[in-house]
């Protein structure tokens, strides 16, 4: 038997042992501090001793740092944490936030990926962060999931000098679970775990909010009946669990025996049953009523147009207004319905200007802005009410369509509205954000 024919078999035979086994192998590989990582590589400087903070100074002391270097990490420094929050005694460097550059660093990281897996065996789970299925490539690369991982971030730092940590588990749970907390302690930045080893060593590990969907709600619900650990819960009574949270319960107790049965092929096989298109903001400074109503009449004025660009229509609306949170009072919320299904922004704006009047206490100060688009179609599945003036909607139909193609073609703000241009507006500044934080071009 030729080297060839040999190595084939192997490989076939190893693929129909994993199959029969179900055991499948994961990797989960983030990028440390991402965004402040391109700033330091952009400036030729080292993040694990460089301090930097990614954050836009413009706005004021209390705007949330995007990231911060490992070096500020190992001086005490939360991520995420706001500007007044950094003792006054530690220098560093203020980044200002170029969200088109991270994007094109990512791109750039993607396509490192892609030469040792295939896109089908990954997935991106956030700008700085995938998972990828390499039960497959083990074999045929001849070497163990750890030496695979170490191989991609190797090539990830000597291409683009941005460190990346990795996990290594049997399930996707597992894989995340590595990544979050065993890396952090391993001399190489990766970490590995089975059932086996998850239960024999993290079982004890406080506290439950390291753990992958463990919020601080959950985790406050669970110490109130003497719940601290992972092993807590796997041993727990499993009816408290149901009667504390339903049918999450079962999420759970499967993590708590790190277990997880959704894998890759699962996630890309999704269809959400429904779709809707959002847009939200917290603004810059607490807004008054009259102000407020002009920023949810513009931001409803861009989903509409969204909305035309990709064909879609809706028939219901949902409005979140958060208040000051120095009111301490709950937020405005609430949906309206339409008499059709529709993306004429002479329909919807009147509609959610309407449910905005009716569900905002004009009284308080505004802080925090949510619309919603429920229920999306495509355009071509509704039918026109005979109720509706035809020909207005399709002359609205043509200035929406044209005010599209200038847009796309010279830019967000080559073609504005009034509204945009009163004083209080924010889509002129929003149109060069990207994920409401500067694009940095």
């Amino acid at each position: 038997m030729s080297i060839f024919h040999h190595f084939l078999f192997t490989n076939i035979c190893s693929t129909f042992y994993n199959m029969s086994m179900n055991k499948r192998v994961y990797l989960c590989i983030d990028l440390k501090s991402f965004y402040a990582s391109v700033e330091c590589a952009e400036r030729g400087l080292d993040p694990m001793t460089t301090n930097l903070v990614v954050a836009d100074l413009e706005r004021s002391e209390k705007t949330i740092c995007l990231a911060i270097t490992p070096a500020m990490k190992a001086l005490g420094i939360k991520n995420r944490c706001r500007i007044f929050e950094i003792p006054k005694g530690v220098q560093y460097i203020a980044a200002t936030p170029r969200m088109q550059l991270y994007i094109d660093y990512a791109a750039e990281i993607y396509s490192i990926y892609l030469k040792y897996i295939s896109k089908d065996d990954i997935h991106v789970y956030s700008i700085d962060e995938v998972f990828m299925d390499v039960t497959d490539y083990l074999t045929l690369y001849q070497m163990s999931a750890r030496e695979l991982g170490q191989m991609i971030t190797e090539d990830i730092y000597k291409q683009l000098s941005i460190r990346a940590t990795c996990g290594i588990g049997t399930n996707l749970y597992l894989a995340k679970v590595a990544l979050d907390i065993t890396a952090k302690h391993s001399p190489d930045f990766i970490g590995e775990l089975t059932e086996e080893t998850y239960c024999s060593t993290l079982w004890n590990h406080k506290s439950l909010t390291d753990f992958w969907r463990v919020g601080a709600g959950t985790a406050k619900r669970l110490a109130s009946v003497g719940i601290f650990t992972m092993g807590d819960i796997a041993h727990a009574n499993e009816d408290l669990l149901y009667h504390l949270f339903g049918i999450d319960a079962e999420l759970l107790i499967d993590h708590a025996w790190g277990r997880e049965p959704v894998t890759l092929p699962d996630i890309k096989a999704y269809k959400s049953q429904s779709n809707c298109l959002s847009s939200g903001q917290v603004l810059g400074c607490s807004y008054n009523f009259a102000d407020g109503k002009l920023v949810v009449k513009e931001m409803t004025d861009l989903l509409c147009l969204d909305m035309v660009d990709k064909n879609l229509v809706t028939k219901s609306i949902t409005l979140h207004v958060g208040y000051d949170n120095r009111l301490n009072v709950p937020s405005a919320h609430g949906s309206t319905t339409l008499s059709e299904e529709t993306n004429a922004d002479i329909l919807i704006i009147p509609a959610v200007t309407a449910l905005y009047e009716r569900i905002v206490n004009p009284s308080y100060t505004i802080k925090r802005i949510n619309v919603s688009c429920n229920n999306v179609v495509p355009e071509e599945y509704h039918q026109y009410s005979l109720l509706v003036d035809a020909e207005e909607l399709e002359r609205n139909r043509k200035v929406q369509k044209a005010v599209i193609s200038i847009k796309n073609k010279y830019g967000k703000n080559a073609i504005l509205k009034g509204m945009n241009l009163e004083e209080h507006a924010t889509t002129r500044e929003r149109n060069h954000q990207i994920g409401g934080h500067k694009s940095g071009i």
